[in-house]
């Protein structure tokens, strides 16, 4: 067994560990002891999640493991720091107005209107023009979740929240806020991007 697939083991035994001693709601200790980890719980149910533990990480070769302390409390306030962490790393645009730079959060943004030689970035409740053509910004979005359903307008997928067809084989679309917008036949397929799973819509978007 190469080195990589031991640390790899010792690393899904460790997260198993972890994850079984969070939902028994029990303070874990982890000391070595002839390659094996030992437990110290608090009732029988846990005893039971103890000899499991160890035979899950005696499998995995746990012999050159550190000691390690993980109790609930710690490693709730771990997760709330990741969530912060991840809460920063959001994807942001950067955009001029107004001779300062502004940065926004794209998930905020519901749609991307083309108005001239600008663009109009819509938020729920307010607008930022930006000199940039419809085409780039199209291009530059589509990787984080948006599509483009007309020729002046591009819409953020995660703010859908309807469309109905139209007799003329176009579509009406409603975003969060309930701002509406036409879908026209030339970009009617992007609608099929709104939903990893269509139900009952076989010809929806078809």
């Amino acid at each position: 067994m190469s080195a990589r697939e031991i640390r790899d083991q010792k690393t899904i035994a460790r997260e198993v560990f972890v994850q079984q001693a969070a939902h028994a709601n029990a303070d874990v200790s982890a000391s070595p002891l002839r390659g094996a980890t030992i437990c110290s719980t608090k009732s029988r149910r846990d005893y039971t999640l103890e000899s499991t533990a160890d035979e899950f990480c005696e499998a995995a070769d746990t012999s050159l493991l550190p000691v390690i302390r993980v109790d609930a409390a710690n490693l709730f306030r771990i997760l709330r720091q990741f969530e912060v962490i991840a809460k920063r790393q959001a994807p942001r645009i950067a955009f001029k107005a107004k001779g300062s730079i502004l940065f926004l959060d794209l998930a905020e943004i519901v749609a991307v209107q083309a108005e001239g030689n600008y663009v109009s970035l819509r938020p729920r409740t307010n607008s930022y023009l930006v000199h940039e053509s419809l085409s780039s910004m199209a291009e530059k979005l589509k990787p984080y979740g948006f599509i483009r359903i007309h020729r002046s307008v591009v819409v953020n997928i995660s703010a859908v929240e309807e469309i109905q067809p139209l007799p003329t084989g176009e579509y009406r679309l409603r975003v969060k806020g309930g701002k509406e917008y036409l879908v026209t036949r030339t970009y009617k397929d992007n609608l099929r991007d709104l939903a990893q799973l269509w139900v009952g819509s076989e010809r929806l978007c078809g």
